[in-house]
Formats: structure tokens, sequence, C-alpha cells
């Protein structure tokens, strides 16, 4: 079929129209006009099924099914891509409701070990805009949902025009509605979305929907949002042309805060109708696969990561992304409802077992108990043997599906001096035990506060939180198998009354592919002596601390760009535990661990990432390792000012350093070695990667 008689629906051809939404005027739900519209299509939907003048039709589907995970609080970072799949599909319909879908190429790519299988329907596209009933993951994951536009969903929704669309075609412009559909009853199987309708003749032109939380038959499915997009095949019928999937899914059974995402996309093209397809074509499964043999001989162009879309980690389009929003915010609300019981919680892997220099062997565990609406307890605690004290803390917060929450906490922790974590937990327990290197530097504090986290703004999270703090000194308990540990730092025994503000913008895409992410951190307190006086008026200090991570792909290489920032003012003197210190793997390679302290500093790298050659390794069931690894070398350099307090040497001034890393297996691995170029030392570090710290 030629090109001209095929008019494609995409984002670019929408445009807003100059219908306002119901809250802007008053539009009521299930009003006189909106049912008229709804009705139309319900009919026009039954219509086409039994449309003579379209016989059959075949075409041609190219899609990819990723496979992607997701860790940190709050989930704020976008998920990482742990597999991809790009599938070539043959489509084939006859009236009134066959299809036969053909896999005829199918290749993967393995960027970290995983043996997901994807449910059969995953690998194919969806026709008609679904079936009456509504099923998914070959009814495992979804089932027996209604679909609006049939008889039972006109009893079951409720149906609000919100916004008017214009299709802009080569020869003609479609006015279209969009229509919320939101449930009667939110406790049964339903959809909760958008369906935007041809003013005209009633075709569905888009669905973008969710399902409300009694229709995820999978109790570890957060949500399911999929997004069916037609277009105007020989200027008579509406037919798929993209179509979205979404399915996340997260553990229920531990506090860890990490996710599980499917994404598939599919782009459909090339129909050719009326051409006579024999019905015994259609016995048999609707999706099928060729032979691995003849898989293998579809002709691919470039690599899977190569044309895969850059966008694939987020919804693009802004009216679908702000139905996708109202959707999930019933699903949060319904799931917040309704979890109850206790379970065990954690952090992070450490909070179960971590060596430094002042616990030694410290375990630990916690519980979480939900009661429901939102509403949780959480009790962790901690013993060191060394040190032979018990932490821990105690923490009830209320949360809303609109992502407010409010914390209310009392804590006695090891809080650590300094802004940025210089190594993983994991590996700091490991060659704190054997080599006497503890990259942590704690003091006492015990504290008591609330705290309020906001929804996003702009894309920014943020958290506002009050407390009253007791601060004091530690002193080193533990012996290491070989060398010996620093003194700990010399923090001063004070009371503080602090508020803080935190900012975060979480990884996100600017311009020219650019992902940039950064975290503010503000405070102010008023603090006193607790066991010496403090002669001042008043003592009071104020603090600011901003980090900025900016990453550019150029070609296959990426340029990575880390920045800190930050100062502190305090009268008659910054305590030592509030100044800023530099020096380790993250902000002063090549430098001793906070051998830099000060009231002002910044630390900047430049790094580039390119490929390089390397063995792959099997994984069994898990795939195999990459055959390349990623070199980065890097520059460095650390600029500090002095403080006339603290026990470490005062060095101000420029320092900066040299080196390069090695990122192995799927990039988990990072091997560095460093020189500092101005009194400094050659430095050798491997760990975990950095955005794995957080669960370790």
């Amino acid at each position: 079929m030629k090109s001209s008689t095929y008019a494609v629906m995409s984002s670019i051809c929408i445009a807003a129209g100059s219908y306002a939404s119901p809250a802007a005027n008053g539009q009521a739900w299930n009003d006189t006009r909106t049912m008229a519209l709804v009705e139309r299509a319900t009919e026009r939907r039954a219509q086409q099924l039994a449309d003579t003048s379209l016989k059959d039709y075949t075409s041609q589907a190219h899609g990819y099914l990723t496979f992607l995970a997701q860790i940190g609080e709050g989930f704020t970072e976008p998920p990482q891509i742990v597999k991809a799949d790009e599938l070539a599909l043959e489509i084939f319909w006859r009236a009134p409701n066959l299809s036969r879908q053909r896999i005829i190429g199918r290749r993967d790519t393995l960027l970290l070990p995983t043996d997901i299988n994807y449910h059969r329907d995953h690998l194919g596209i969806v026709q008609n805009n679904f079936p009456d009933i509504i099923r998914l993951g070959d009814g495992d994951e979804v089932g027996d949902v209604p679909h609006p536009l049939s008889d039972a969903g006109l009893q079951t929704y409720d149906f609000a025009i919100r916004d008017s669309l214009s299709i802009r075609l080569p020869d003609r412009t479609i006015d279209v509605y969009e229509v919320r559909v939101r449930p009667r009853n939110d406790r049964e199987p339903r959809i909760v979305g958008a369906v935007y309708i041809d003013k005209s003749s009633g075709e569905v032109v888009r669905m973008a929907f969710s399902f409300t939380r009694s229709a995820l038959l999978d109790r570890q499915l957060d949500d399911v949002f999929i997004v069916l997009e037609n277009a105007l095949v020989s200027g008579r019928f509406w037919l798929p042309r993209r179509q979205e999937v979404e399915i996340r899914r997260s553990g229920s059974w531990l506090d860890y805060p990490v996710r599980g995402i499917i994404r598939g996309r599919w782009e459909i093209c090339c129909y050719k109708t009326n051409t006579g397809i024999d019905p015994r074509f259609f016995a048999g499964p609707e999706i099928v696969q060729l032979p691995p043999r003849l898989l293998a001989r579809y002709q691919w162009k470039g690599g899977i990561l190569d044309s895969l879309p850059p966008d694939v980690r987020t919804i693009t389009d802004e009216d679908v992304a702000r139905v996708q929003a109202e959707a999930r915010e019933l699903v949060r609300a319904q799931a917040l409802e309704s979890r109850r019981g206790a379970s065990l919680s954690a952090g992070r892997i450490s909070d179960f077992v971590r060596v430094n220099r002042v616990e030694g062997f410290a375990f630990g565990a916690g519980v979480v108990q939900r009661f429901g609406s939102g509403l949780s307890l959480v009790a962790r605690a901690r013993y060191g043997i060394d040190d032979a004290k018990a932490k821990g803390r105690l923490q009830l917060s209320a949360r809303r599906a609109n992502g407010f929450a409010l914390h209310l906490f009392a804590e006695r922790d090891y809080r650590d001096a300094g802004d940025v974590m210089e190594s993983s937990l994991v590996k700091n327990s490991i060659a704190a035990q054997e080599f006497g290197s503890d990259y942590t530097d704690p003091y006492d504090a015990r504290v008591a506060g609330i705290a309020a986290e906001f929804a996003s703004r702009l894309g920014v999270n943020s958290r506002l939180e009050a407390t009253l703090e007791s601060q004091r000194s530690l002193r080193v308990n533990a012996v290491p198998h070989y060398g010996r540990y620093e003194p700990t730092v010399a923090a001063w025994p004070i009371r503080v009354r602090r508020v803080s503000l935190v900012l975060e913008r979480p990884t996100a895409l600017a311009v020219l592919g650019t992902e940039v992410r950064f975290t503010g951190k503000f405070s102010a307190g008023l603090f006193e002596g607790r066991d010496t006086v403090i002669s001042a008026n008043r003592p009071h200090f104020g603090r600011a601390f901003v980090s900025a991570r900016i990453e550019r792909p150029v070609g296959m290489n990426r340029l990575v760009l880390h920045s800190m920032v930050g100062a502190v003012s305090a009268v008659p003197a910054t305590p030592p535990q509030e100044l800023l210190y530099f020096g380790g793997p993250t902000t002063g390679p090549g430098y001793q661990y906070h051998l830099f302290s000060g009231s002002a500093g910044a630390s900047q790298r430049v790094e580039w990432r390119m490929p390089v050659q390397f063995p792959a390794i099997s994984l069994g069931r898990y795939g195999r390792t990459p055959g390349t690894a990623t070199l980065a070398p890097f520059m460095h350099t650390v600029y500090v000012k002095g403080s006339e307090t603290g026990q470490r040497m005062q060095r101000m001034g420029w320092y900066p350093s040299a080196g390069a890393g090695v990122l192995l297996f799927f990039d988990l691995i990072r091997i560095d070695v460093a020189r500092g170029l101005r009194k400094g030392r050659w430095s050798f570090s491997i760990d975990i990667e950095r955005q794995f710290w957080g669960i370790l």
C-alpha cells in the first residue's frame, strides 16, 4: 500500500483544541453530551467488528520488549535496562475477530544478568482495541475487566469529556474528544484512564488506561498501563498504528526499594486490506514464532541498543503522561489502603550486618507494620559487639497517594561526617575488618523530629525536616585483622535545633540527549554546648551542599561529569561534624580519606567512558556477560578552604589527580587506579558501581 493512503496518528499531529476541561466549565460526569458521544462510539465499535467492507488485512509490526530495574527510596531514579528484545511480526486479521501474528525476527541483548521469560501475549499487538472482556498476561496479570465501550461498560463506568484535540492529516482535520473513564465501583476489576473519540464518526483514535487494584491478579503487580493508538487506513478504517504496555511489579516480602518493569513498544505499518485470507490460516495459537534457523535469517539494521528509542524509560506524550499519573494515583491509593500486616524491614543489606571502627561487628534487623490507608510503623535496631551499644529508629509514617508523606521519628545512630559516601557499606565492611581501612567518620547522634515529603514539582522531589539532636564524639573500639584504624572525627558535644531542606531532581533527559541529576541539601540551626560552655550569643550555623551528575552520550562513548560544592558558616565557630570533608575514591581519588576539611570546598570529575573488548563469561540460565568492558579515564580536582577547627591537617587550594577506571561484568564492578598530583599518592579501589550503593 502506498504511504499516501496511510494517515499516521502521532503526537506531532495533535494540537490542543478550543474545548476546555470539565473542571473549567462545570462539565459533569455522565452528562448528556458525553454519554451521546460514548454511546455512539460503542455502537460504532460493534458495527466495525461486523463491517463487511473490511474483510481482512495484513500488516507488519516492529517492536521492543524491555525489562528494566528500578531501585532507590521512592523509585525516583529512572529504571535501568536489564534486557532488551527486538521483534518483527507479520500481522493477519479476518472479520469478525480472527487474528494471527507470526514472529519472523527476534534478537535480544543482556545488560544485567536475568532469566526473565515473557507471557506469550506480550510478544504481539492488541487487535480491535481489546475485546469486550480484557485479559492480559495470558490471564495471569489482568482478567475479566469490562471494556468501557461495551454494553457492560456503559453500565459500570462514568465518563466525562475533558479536552479536545485536532489530528491534522494531509487531506483533512479530525476533531477528537478526550473522554475520561473511571469505574463507578473502584473495588471491582475495572480500567481507569481516557478514550479519545473522533467527534463526527465515533471511532476510537486512542486509548490510554490503567487498572484498578482488584483487576490485578498478581499481587506483586504495582500497576499495568496501556496506550493503543490507531491510524486511518485507506481513508476508511481506524486500525492499530502504535502501542505501548508497561507492567510494574515489586517484591513485598522485604522492605527493599526494588522494582521490575516490562515495557513493550510497537509500531505497525504497511497495511494491505481485503486480500482474501483463507479462514483455515487462523487455526491454532494466535501468536506463533518461526523456528530458530528461520528467525536467524531476518535482516536487522544495526544493533538493538542503536535502534532502541532513546525515551524507552518514559512516556513522552504529555496528555498520555497526565492520564497515566491520574490512573496511578487511584491505584496507589487503593494499594496503600489495602496493605496491612507486618514484614521484615531494612533500608539496605548492611542494616543486617556491617563492620566499622567504632562498633566492630554490628548486627541488626527491622520490622514494618502496615495498618492500611498509608499508615505504617517501622522499627529498626542494631547492636555493636565492640562498643556494646544499641542503636535504633522508630518511625510512624502517613503516606498519601499524591506523593505527600509525613513522618514522626526518633533514633539513636552513628551519623557519618561529610556529605558523600566514599564507598559502598558492603565493601567498607570488608576493608575495615581485614585491612583497617574504614571510610566512615561516625559520631553519636540522638534525634527526634518530624519530616514532610512532597510530591514532585517541576521534576524536583523535596523533603522538609525539623529535628532536635544531641551529638557527641565516639572512640575507636574495634581492632582490624591487619593494620590499625585512624581516629574518628572530634565532634563537639552539643545540642542542636535544626531545620533541613533536601531538593532532588532525579536523572532526566535534558537538551541534546544529556542526562542530568542534582541534589541540594540546605540546613540551618541553633546549637549549645552539652558538657562545655560555648562563648557566643545564640550560637548558630548555616550549611549548603549541592551535587550534580551530568552524562552525555557521544556515539558509543559517554562523557560523565560529577560536580560537588558546599559551604558552611557558624558563630562562634563551626563544629567539626558540620565541616565539609573531601578525600577518598569519590571526592578526592589519589588522596587520603577525608584528608581535606574546611568551611568551603568543591570537587569536580571529568570522565570519558568507552567500550573495549573483554572476554564473555557464561552465567548459565542467566545468560552471558557482554564481550566488552568499559574503560573510564578521568581527571579530578578538589578545592578546599580551610577552617579554624578540626583535627586534620588543613590544606587550602586546589588538589588535582588523574586516574582510570574499568567497569566489568555488565558494568557492575568498578576498579579504579588514581594518583594525586599535589602531595598525593597512588590509590587503588574496587567496588560495586555506585548506583547500587543504596541497597548495599
